[in-house]
Order: C-alpha cells, then structure tokens, then sequence
C-alpha cells in the first residue's frame, strides 16, 4: 500500500510539472518577436528606398520570406546562420490579406562567394502556389527542389524576362545599404519547427500557420504584416 501511494504521489507530481517542463522560456519568445521586430523594419526600410522591389512582382508574390541580420561570418563555420519568418496572403489561391507569420530558417549556402562579416538582410519573393506548397511542406534546397532567380531591383523594372516568369522565388539582398537581387542557390529554406512553438506556445505546422483563416497574428508581426498590406493589398493573377 506504501509503495501505491508513492508511485501515485510521483505521478501527479509529475502531470503538475508537465506544463512547465513543455512551456516555452520566455527569452525563447523574445527572440521570436525580436525576429519579427526586425523583419518587419527591413521590409519597410526596403519598400521605401528608390530602387526597391519592382511594384508588379509584389502584386503577383504569393509569400514574402524575411531573413533580417543574417552574418555572412557563419558561412566559413557551415550550420544554420539565418532565421526569419514567411508571411502569405490568405485565402485558398492566396488572394486574400496578408496572414500570420511563420518562422523560418535558411541554411548552407555558397561558401565562397558569402564570406565576410557583415550582417545581410535577405528577402524571398515566393511567386507561385507551388513554391509557396513545398515550403511550406518541407525543406527546399534552393535551385533544386526550388527554381531561384536574383530578382529586378526598382519600381519601374521590367519583370517578364523569361528568368523571372519561370523562377519560383525571387531573392534580394541588402548589405551595406546596397539593395540588389543576389542567387542563393545551394542554400535551403526549411519550416523552424522550434521556433513556431515558441511564439504561438504550442506546435504548429507552418501549413497550419499560413492556412488557418482566423488565427491572428502576434503583436510583433503586426508592423511587418500592416507595411505588406500597404504595399501589395491584392494579389494580381
């Protein structure tokens, strides 16, 4: 009977410590939001230069990935260096407002040609549903499972080159106050399980993120949402 009792003791002392064990740390969500702070400064930083992303290629984006301070440094170490959020416009065909964010990391790379130590920011223009259904399937080897194009930089620019009709996503880079379109092919986009989790405090698909109509979007995405919604309000079939 004494054993019973004991072993009954540790079980629910345990059920009561489960929700503390499988919560989120609080500085674990701080860097989610912080991500999402910065992400949505560059995108504005970004949409409000001259020569910044072409008007008709942000009508026709079905998502938006922002990798804000990525250190080309980690490059010569290998490993994750980058990690951001996808933001989607809602709907079935992805037609609607700009939804919640997902978060995301971009790994590998072009070893060569990135080293250096200052902080870049990327974007990804994700162009068609099929692009937008494999990331948010699954990890997506750029210039693989991915067609990437460097993208046109300035309002202005012409945009249906055959290169850019055909690309999937459409990459820029800023550094050093140089905005211009940059290929990361060899690199990978992959769905942050963890991170996902830390921010809505509970696992999340980034399929379920980007699908689900009514969930709202953190208070530290509402900025990166709101100058998205501004710049592009509908999609352009």
């Amino acid at each position: 009977m004494r054993h019973t009792t004991h072993w009954t003791i540790l079980a629910a002392g345990l059920l009561a410590l489960g929700p503390c064990l499988s919560a989120k740390s609080p500085s674990e969500a701080k860097a989610e939001r912080d991500r999402l702070h910065n992400a949505g400064r560059v995108m504005h930083e970004i949409l409000n230069i001259p020569d910044d992303i072409p008007q008709d290629l942000m009508d026709k984006a079905r998502c938006v990935v922002v990798m804000p301070s990525v250190l080309k440094a980690a490059f010569v170490v290998g490993g994750s260096y980058g990690r951001g959020t996808m933001v989607c416009r809602t709907g079935k065909n992805f037609t609607g407002p700009w939804g919640a964010p997902a978060m995301y990391a971009l790994e590998g790379g072009s070893f060569g040609l990135q080293i250096g130590g200052e902080a870049t920011d990327f974007v990804f223009l994700i162009m068609n549903d099929r692009g937008a259904g494999s990331l948010m399937r699954t990890k997506v080897k750029l210039g693989g499972d991915a067609s990437i194009a460097a993208g046109p930089v300035g309002r202005s620019a012409t945009a249906d080159t055959d290169a850019y009709m055909r690309a999937e996503i459409l990459s820029y880079s800023r550094a050093r106050g140089v905005f211009a379109g940059v290929s990361l092919a060899g690199s990978t986009l992959r769905p942050d399980g963890d991170a996902n989790r830390n921010l809505y405090g509970h696992s999340m698909s980034a399929a379920e993120i980007v699908r689900e109509p009514n969930l709202d979007a953190p208070p530290a995405a509402h900025d990166l949402v709101s100058v998205l919604q501004r710049s592009s309000p509908l999609r352009k079939r």
